[in-house]
């Protein structure tokens, strides 16, 4: 008969990159407590990476080694276990737009939960509580441009709107005008400006 942690790591293994493993997932393997310390000690050993408190995921083993999964896996499962909305914050959107050069050493992504840290690996992610404005149309083109206006601020809108207005289609620029009640003042006004000459 298979031990617990061997049970676990089977369940790992059978599981698709990114998988969060937790107690509240594995609790037909065993009780509470014998699954928690069984994932605590499969992370000592090296078996499994733990990304925050009570979530663990199995590593990747490729030609090159062992690594943690990957932040485009992590972050859409963590999104479903936890029932946040989380997207790539208004820094990473501007860099994928355009309009800064500026890449973020740390990784940050805006939550609809609370403001907390997770490790892959050697590398800290942060989640950042933000406004539900800001996290509107999660993996679309218009919901990174609202999201990299925002991290411009009010002082550099203008000289970037145009920009954003030649990287997004038409429909693109219609969505984003949706959502200007949302928006404070001075970023809802120029999103107007940008629909109107769509």
């Amino acid at each position: 008969m298979s031990s617990l942690p061997q049970l676990i790591t089977q369940h790992a293994e059978d599981s698709p990159e990114g998988t969060p493993l937790c107690c509240n997932t594995l609790l037909g393997l065993g009780n509470r407590a014998a699954v928690d310390q069984a994932l605590s000690r499969l992370a000592r050993n090296r078996r499994l990476f733990r990304i925050c408190q009570g979530v663990y995921m199995k590593p990747v083993t490729t030609r090159f080694g062992v690594r943690p999964p990957s932040l485009e896996r992590v972050i859409p499962a963590l999104s479903e276990l936890w029932n946040e909305t989380i997207v790539p914050s208004g820094s990473h959107a501007a860099n994928s737009l355009g309009l800064t050069t500026q890449v973020p050493i740390q990784p940050v992504y805006l939550t609809s939960g609370n403001s907390r840290n997770i490790k892959l690996g050697e590398q800290t992610v942060e989640l950042r509580h933000a406004p539900a404005w800001q996290l509107v149309a999660a993996s679309r083109p218009a919901g990174d441009a609202i999201r990299a206006l925002e991290w411009l601020g009010p002082s550099d809108v203008a000289e970037n709107i145009r920009a954003v207005r030649q990287k997004l289609s038409t429909e693109d620029l219609a969505e984003m005008a949706t959502y200007r009640a949302r928006m404070p003042a001075w970023l809802a006004e120029p999103v107007s400006e940008l629909a109107t000459h769509a």
